[in-house]
This record gives C-alpha cells, sequence and structure tokens, in this order.
C-alpha cells in the first residue's frame, strides 16, 4: 500500500502540489469544481457514464497500435503539436485513452481500451486515507481528481507490455493519464520523448523523460526548479509556430487588437475593458479569443460594437488568429510567447482584480511582454503606439532557441532529426521487452 502511495504521488505530482493548492480557485476549477456537490457529481458521472460505458465498447485496433512510435495526446493542443512527427516519420500514429476529449481530432486517433480500469477502484479508499495523511488539504479538494486517475497505471502497464511500442512520444507531462503513461512505459522498458508543447510552470514535476525537446532557455531553467532532469535535453524551439515563420507581422500601425482570456479572467471586467476600448478606440477592431475550456457564454459580448468578433478556439488554430491581429491582450497565459513569435506586440493585462497571479510564466521579468497595471496606463501605452507598432519577435529568443538563428521557422527539422535519432537508438529496448 506504500508503494501505492509512492506510485499515485507522482502521478498526481502538479494537482496535489502546495503551488497548485495554492493557485486562484478559478485556475483550480478548470481541474476540479470548486462545488463539493459538483465534485462529487462529477465521480458520479464519471462513474457511470465513463467506466460503466467504457465497459460495452471495443476500441483498440491493434494492427494500428503493436510496434508503433506513439504520439500519445491528451488534448487538441497536444495533437497540434505532434503532427509534424506523423508526416515526419511514418511509423507514428496518434495514441489516447478511450473517453479523452480530444476535439475536432476525436475520430481519428487511435484508443486504448479503459474497460479494465474499473477492476482498480478498490485501491480509491485505501489511497485516499494515505493521501488524507499526508497531504489533507489537497485530498479533500481534489479527492475527484484522485479518483479519476485510479487504473490509468495498471491498464496502460498491460497495454504495452501487448503492443510493445517502438517509442512513445508525449506533448504533455503533468496531466494524471500522461503521468500513467510514461510510468508505465518505465517500468515496461520503454524509451520515452516528450515534446514541450505549451509554456511550463515552477511546479510541473521533473523530467523523467529519456529525450527532452524544450522549446528555449526559460523551459529548462524552470524545469531544473522542479527537480532533478533525467534523460538527454535539446533546445528545439516550437515546431508548431514554423508555419508562420514567414507571416511575422510586419505592420507599424494598430488596426486589430486581440483579448486572449481563459478561465481565471473575470467576465465583468473583460467586457468593461471592451466597453472601454471600443469606446476610446473606435477605429480598431477587436477579436476576443476564450481558451478552448473555457464554456462561458462570450457571444453577448460581440454585440456591445460591431467591431468586436469572436475567435472559435475549436475552429480556429491560435496562431491562424494571432495572424489576424496587431497587439495581443492577455493576463497570465502562454500565448503571450505565440503572439510574440509572429511579431504580434503583447501587452499583460489582469482581468480578475479578485484572483491576481502577478506574471505567473515570468515574461514581463524577461522582458517577452510589456505591462499595464490599469486601464489608463493601457490606453495610454496603445494610443501611444497606434502608428509606431513596436518590432518584438526577437523578445522570444530566450523562450525559443531558434529565433533569431539558422534555424528560425525549422524547429520542426531540428526535433525531427533529434527524434529520427532517438528513434533508432530505442529500438534495442523494444526487443527486450
Amino acid at each position: 500500500m506504500k508503494n501505492w502511495y509512492v506510485l499515485y504521488s507522482n502521478i498526481l505530482h502538479l494537482h496535489f502540489s502546495d503551488g497548485f493548492y495554492k493557485l486562484p480557485e478559478s485556475a483550480k476549477n478548470a481541474v476540479s469544481p470548486t462545488s463539493l456537490v459538483k465534485r462529487l457529481l462529477k465521480v458520479l458521472g464519471y462513474s457511470l457514464v465513463r467506466l460503466v460505458g467504457n465497459l460495452f465498447k471495443s476500441v483498440e485496433q491493434p494492427g494500428k497500435l503493436k510496434g508503433k512510435v506513439w504520439l500519445y495526446v491528451v488534448s487538441q493542443n497536444n495533437y497540434d503539436s505532434l503532427k509534424f512527427i506523423q508526416e515526419g516519420i511514418p511509423d507514428a500514429v496518434f495514441v489516447a485513452g478511450q473517453s479523452k476529449e480530444i476535439g475536432k481530432y476525436n475520430a481519428i486517433v487511435n484508443r486504448l481500451s479503459l474497460r479494465k480500469k474499473v477492476l482498480y477502484y478498490y485501491k480509491f479508499l485505501p489511497l485516499y486515507f494515505q493521501f488524507l495523511k499526508h497531504k489533507k488539504e489537497s485530498t479533500l479538494r481534489f479527492y475527484d481528481v484522485l479518483f479519476d486517475a485510479i487504473g490509468f497505471y495498471e491498464v496502460y502497464l498491460q497495454k504495452l507490455r501487448k503492443y510493445k511500442p517502438a517509442t512513445i512520444v508525449f506533448a504533455n507531462d503533468h496531466n494524471p493519464d500522461a503521468r500513467a503513461m510514461l510510468l508505465a512505459a518505465k517500468a515496461a522498458g520503454i524509451n520515452t520523448a516528450y515534446i514541450q508543447h505549451a509554456s511550463v510552470s515552477p511546479i510541473f514535476p521533473p523530467l523523467q523523460f529519456d529525450l527532452n525537446l524544450l522549446e528555449g532557455q526559460d523551459a529548462l531553467v524552470k524545469y531544473k526548479l522542479c527537480g532533478p532532469v533525467e534523460g538527454k535535453v535539446e533546445l528545439v524551439g516550437m515546431p508548431k509556430a514554423d508555419a508562420y515563420a514567414n507571416y511575422r507581422n510586419t505592420s507599424q500601425q494598430i488596426g486589430t487588437i486581440g483579448i486572449g482570456c481563459n478561465l481565471m479572467d473575470d467576465l465583468g471586467e473583460i467586457t468593461r475593458l471592451l466597453r472601454q476600448l471600443t469606446i476610446d478606440f473606435p477605429s480598431i477592431n477587436f477579436i476576443l479569443r476564450p481558451h478552448p475550456r473555457d464554456k462561458r457564454d462570450f457571444k453577448t459580448l460581440s454585440t456591445i460594437s460591431s467591431n468586436i468578433s469572436i475567435s472559435d478556439p475549436r475552429t480556429e488554430p491560435t496562431f491562424d488568429y494571432l495572424n489576424r491581429i496587431d497587439v495581443q491582450l492577455s493576463g497570465n497565459s502562454g500565448i503571450h510567447l505565440e503572439a510574440v513569435l509572429l511579431n504580434v506586440w503583447s501587452i499583460f493585462y489582469n482581468m480578475n482584480s479578485t484572483e491576481s497571479l502577478h506574471d505567473y510564466y515570468g515574461f514581463i521579468a524577461h522582458g517577452l511582454a510589456d505591462a499595464a497595471t490599469n486601464y489608463s496606463e493601457l490606453r495610454d501605452l496603445l494610443q501611444s503606439s497606434l502608428n509606431q507598432k513596436p518590432e518584438v519577435y526577437l523578445r522570444a529568443k530566450y523562450y525559443n532557441a531558434t529565433v533569431g538563428t539558422e534555424h528560425d521557422g525549422k524547429s520542426s527539422e531540428l526535433a525531427l532529426k533529434y527524434l529520427k535519432e532517438f528513434v533508432q537508438t530505442s529500438q534495442p529496448a523494444k526487443a527486450k521487452l
């Protein structure tokens, strides 16, 4: 039972960390409902709809899984970040858990059956009490996350021994199901690679992959703060941005401003910001871009003014949205980096005065984004640059190792080079299974 706790503490490293517990409630609510009743309903719904539902569905296609390079994904963003690999390594296949939501790619991702997951829920109560003993506050708050995590490791270990993938490539290092797959791969002797797909936080788990392809120095510094770094590290930039490197914003005038918001931002403050901006800058167009997980109704905000439109994150890729704007306004969001890579001027503006996470990613401290602490500062900053927007893409060099180098816009080629070499050397490990 002690070994159970050690294993699941690793799987749940992020969500049961002190740093995650101290995040604003709006951020935690994206993972686990704030309401106790809603958490109970989530557990019941998960048990009835997903666990029981999985028992009656046959989803695996063994011929597409055995001996392949697996690209393990837990979201649509993960898929977008890894799809360049499938184009460069034909033996690579996308893999996800049985009921995992992968957005528009749901129908084309190979699935792993999780029907046997239900067999391991006898571990929940013993684990619950072990977690209570060591992490009482987090356990009481996130018991639904613990419940959801049970069984992933055990089922995935069986799948890996059955299908013997050549290598597993990840784009997520902290979700419980991804952590479970990583630890199962290590137990099965299967080599693993990780490609960073979003900005990194110092509360993430330590890197435990055999090959780590990070975007830049910022990520490496933060991961070293997380703990010892296992495996080889290469800095390769951001492959998903390659296709847009030739379309960097060259306009010196501000014609369109984008507002990227997420679940931590207050809808009332977003509304007030849009009202003020449309009054002060009537000739500028505004595009509101919610986070893909944000299910709030934003359609009514487009009625504030005729020059406001909404970008649908489920159908419009992030870089396509950024390609339409000159300035990006956001609070704590990784979109600041993506904006700057396209030479879109990015300004940090907090849209939740009650739950402020000042400069969570360090974008202001390292000069990536400018900052406005209130609306007056924001208005003056925009007003002073209406016809002389700054060139900013070189600000991203600390975060993206290829910016301004011979590999600028060629991160995919660089990452594929390292991955192909890694997969070739991984073959002996595969044969030992």
